[in-house]
């Protein structure tokens, strides 16, 4: 398990990383049982979505984990979108939002507050700055009873967190 520390222009930030290997999900279990967020990292790569997404797959896994552990707050990244087919595919991402809603939606979590982000980790699109290779990706939207966030990065869905009341 990895342990990277940032800060965003309202929050100190702790990514606790967990691989995704059945190996590493005791580990998994214990940072996500302290996480404010959860940030699941969805491949848009052919197969490896439907991979991730099956009966017994890591997304699938992760994201039931994180909400059984008490994570109220989730933000999907949908990533590789370089290596979508053609690279960089609106149809694709939009397939990969509706199914990962359809999915987190059964368990609990509510898809209209879940910021959507396309993303490439590899050529930083839409990581810090929009990305000029997704000219249709307009913005991700997070709506709550105490408003709507609205934003187009990875970053600024990370400064949409609502902060959580602690004990």
């Amino acid at each position: 398990i990895a342990l990277w520390k940032f800060e965003t222009s309202k929050y100190y930030v702790t990514i606790i990383d967990a691989p995704g290997h059945r190996d590493f999900i005791k580990n998994m279990i214990t940072g996500t049982s302290q996480a404010d967020c959860a940030v699941l990292i969805v491949a848009a790569g052919t197969g490896e979505f439907e991979a991730g997404i099956s009966k017994n797959g890591q997304t699938r896994e992760h994201a039931l984990l994180a909400f059984t552990l008490g994570v109220k707050q989730l933000i999907v990244g949908v990533n590789k979108m370089d290596s979508t087919e053609p690279p960089y595919s609106e149809a694709r991402f939009l397939e990969i939002k509706r199914e990962v809603s359809s999915y987190i939606k059964k368990i609990g979590y509510n898809p209209a507050a879940v910021a959507f982000v396309p993303i490439s980790g590899w050529h930083g699109d839409n990581m810090l700055e929009p990305s000029t290779k997704m000219p249709w990706f307009k913005e991700w939207t997070i709506e709550r009873k105490e408003g709507k966030e609205v934003g187009k990065c990875l970053i600024e869905a990370l400064d949409a967190i609502a902060p959580p009341s602690r004990p």
